[in-house]
């Protein structure tokens, strides 16, 4: 594949799809041919899995959840991100698997690595070149999301703690994963975080 595939990741709150949007007119501005996309609800099929994950009205048992969002994803990636790729396209994805790692493995306290190869199988092993990781203190995300005025969803409406601990396992997976990952603190100006995932993105084209 020619393309450039890019996700975001973080929790809650730290600001992924400004920069998301951000990178995607700036790239465009260039002549690239840009694919912006989400995780759940890419697809047609993944906005009805997306009612059931952020507005289900009740509990879902964790591992129906992780095999909910891994049936998302592999939708996601088969009619959307690999078709793109494939015609060279640069695909910018707000959330990806390291959410299904972060969130139903470390957040709902399943194992972490079979959450990933679950999320791997069901994406053929496709990993994106770039992951770029926004980073803030669970408590200081949560400020920012009640100050949207939007009604939280199922996942938003979860104690700190699970925050806490999906935030956790994030920087964890960048430290295992250097080359793939960028990490930024959020809690700088928008300006100066686009500065720097710009020059990251500048380095793979």
């Amino acid at each position: 594949m020619s393309g450039l595939f890019i996700s975001f990741e973080g929790i809650d709150g730290v600001g992924k799809s400004t920069q998301a949007d951000l990178l995607e007119s700036w790239l465009t501005e260039q002549g690239k041919t840009v694919v912006r996309t989400l995780e759940p609800g890419g697809t047609e099929v993944g906005v009805e899995i997306r009612k059931i994950l952020l507005h289900h009205k009740g509990d879902l048992a964790p591992r129906a959840e992780a095999a909910l969002f891994a049936a998302d994803r592999a939708h996601h990636v088969a009619s959307k991100i690999r078709p793109a790729l494939e015609r060279g396209e640069i695909v910018i994805t707000d959330r990806y698997f390291d959410s299904s790692v972060a969130y139903q493995g470390a957040g709902r306290d399943l194992s972490q690595e079979e959450v990933r190869n679950l999320s791997l199988w069901a994406v053929g092993g496709l990993l994106p070149k770039l992951t770029v990781l926004l980073d803030l203190p669970a408590d200081v995300a949560r400020n920012r999301r009640n100050q949207t005025g939007t009604e939280p969803d199922r996942l938003e409406k979860e104690k700190i703690e699970f925050f806490e601990k999906a935030r956790s396992a994030y920087l964890e997976l960048a430290k295992a994963e250097p080359e793939r990952f960028l990490v930024i603190d959020a809690s700088t100006d928008i300006e100066t975080m686009q500065t720097q995932i710009r020059k990251a993105v500048s380095e793979l084209l």
